[in-house]
């Protein structure tokens, strides 16, 4: 004989232990009576124990059997709730979501955030940032399954999927010459020192955030390299030198630093959201649903030709 215990048999003891009654357990259960009271008698030989004594006028459990009960009611009210659970996490209700981005795009992802926790409020999501390249790194290995970058390049087997376009903007030290202005030629910063993240953050981006000065025959050298804008607006503000920035990074600024207009066509910073190809859990459709559907006072920051 199997010795296993199954499920049947735990509903079986449970429903006789409180009716202490094999007929109206029986009845409960919709089965026959000698079937129920042949399960019990199999339970009891697979724990080898009495669990319930019965004789003619009545049945009560034994100390093992109310020893049992509480245990066996706990296990099948577990059960039901890890596959409660299951079903959930398979309909992206609820789990586990990993969101890397870049840290000039958290405005942006907070409100994302915001309005996902609203619709899944049991997702558990962990935030990781990063440079692009490290956001589509992070993805290509299994370590994020979404991604928020700014202006990255194609990669195979990752999908880009626009959220919001900005403009690119010049802050300057509030003594520099242009500063009086609200707009300035990306030529009358061609003398400063640049600082700017390094290239190696995100090739695309880099090229994206220096178009401005490259169109205007500028050769672009970086003078200081910073991982994050807010310490690069920190030090334009301390008349280091100047940046060309998204427009998001620039509100607010802080004290002795401006932000100009560039003159010229507009250049444009595009915000992704990065998948991998072929991802369809439920999970992740849901966030990529909600943030498609999220606006952002970012969005469409664009620009007409000074």
């Amino acid at each position: 004989m199997d010795q296993r215990i199954e499920l049947r048999h735990l509903r079986y003891f449970l429903a006789v232990a409180e009716e202490l009654h094999f007929g109206r357990a029986a009845q409960r259960l919709h089965i026959a009576q000698p079937a129920l009271s042949q399960q019990i008698r199999q339970l009891e030989k697979i724990v080898d124990v009495e669990l319930l004594r019965r004789n003619s006028r009545s049945v009560r459990l034994t100390d093992a059997g109310a020893a049992f009960q509480p245990r066996a009611r706990d296990l099948l009210g577990r059960l039901a709730a890890d596959l409660d659970e299951a079903g959930r996490v398979g309909r992206g209700e609820a789990g586990r979501l990993d969101v890397a981005f870049i840290t000039s795009a958290a405005a942006i992802v907070s409100e994302r955030l915001r309005a996902f926790s609203r619709i899944r409020p049991d997702v558990q999501v962990k935030l990781h940032d990063g440079f692009t390249v490290d956001v589509l790194t992070a993805l290509e290995r299994g370590t994020a399954d979404v991604g928020i970058v700014r202006d990255a390049e194609e990669r195979d087997g990752i999908t880009l999927s626009p959220l919001a376009t900005e403009r690119f903007v010049a802050v300057v030290p509030a003594e520099h010459p242009a500063a009086q202005g609200d707009h300035v030629a990306a030529t009358a910063l061609a003398a400063d020192p640049l600082i700017l993240f390094p290239r190696s953050a995100g090739p695309h981006a880099f090229d994206m955030n220096t178009q401005p000065m490259r169109d205007a025959g500028i050769d672009v050298q970086v003078a200081q390299e910073c991982s994050h804008w807010h310490t690069i607006i920190m030090l334009v503000a301390a008349g280091l030198g100047v940046t060309i920035a998204p427009h998001s990074v620039t509100t607010p600024l802080p004290p002795g630093a401006r932000r100009l207009e560039l003159d010229g066509p507009p250049h444009v910073s595009r915000i992704l959201m990065a998948t991998r190809q072929g991802d369809d859990r439920p999970l992740v459709h849901a966030f990529t649903a909600t943030s498609e559907t999220t606006t952002h006072p970012a969005d469409d920051q664009t620009v007409t030709e000074r």
